[in-house]
């Protein structure tokens, strides 16, 4: 045998094994892109649960206008940029800006909740409570969804690091997929207790 032929054995080996390690980041790539999917999926059940949830509030807080509409308006911001991170989860930034809105609408949302617990009426609707559930319910979808897709984001993200996969990660454009993490950093925080 030749060196020519031992040459090009080596070349189509490599060439072989560049395009598996091409398919696995795909493969991770296509996983973590689904696992956003699901993330969108729910967040979306969440925003039409939402205006649903205003709308019988609406009818007993009046004058809580403010409120209200703080909660719309941050319901419509996380929408937004759940359908533009959902268009591309890959695109550095978009998820982050996702998890910026949805804290803003997580704020709003405590507030409304303050408010139906000052409206004993309120609270007793059988519509509110209702809805109230069916939130609740979407709320553990949606962490499910985040760490499935947290998990599927870190495999990804550990095997475009690796060597040599790193090398064709750079060559062929796989960039590094964001965490769905908390925008607030005070959330990191440890919590302080004080006594007297």
């Amino acid at each position: 045998m030749g060196i020519g032929t031992i040459l090009l054995i080596v070349l189509v080996l490599l060439l072989a094994y560049g395009v598996m390690v091409y398919n696995r980041l795909v493969t991770h790539k296509n996983r973590f892109e689904n696992a956003f999917s699901q993330i969108d999926v729910q967040l979306q059940r969440r925003y039409e649960l939402i205006p649903n949830l205003v709308e019988v509030a609406n009818k007993y807080v009046a004058h809580e206008k403010d409120t209200l509409t703080e909660v719309i308006e941050a319901r419509n911001q996380a929408s937004k940029a759940c359908k533009e991170a959902a268009a591309n989860p890959g695109e550095s930034g978009l998820v982050g800006a996702l998890a910026k809105a949805e804290q803003s609408l997580g704020n709003a949302m405590g507030k409304l909740n303050l408010v139906v617990e000052d409206y004993p009426e309120l609270k007793a609707d059988e519509t509110l409570r209702d809805l109230h559930d069916e939130l609740t319910s979407t709320e553990n979808r949606v962490s499910y969804a985040r760490q499935a897709y947290s998990d599927a984001v870190m495999r990804y993200n550990t095997e475009r690091e690796q060597f040599p996969a790193v090398v064709v990660a750079n060559t062929c454009n796989f960039n590094e997929a964001d965490l769905f993490e908390a925008a607030n950093d005070e959330i990191r925080e440890p919590v302080k207790v004080k006594f007297g």
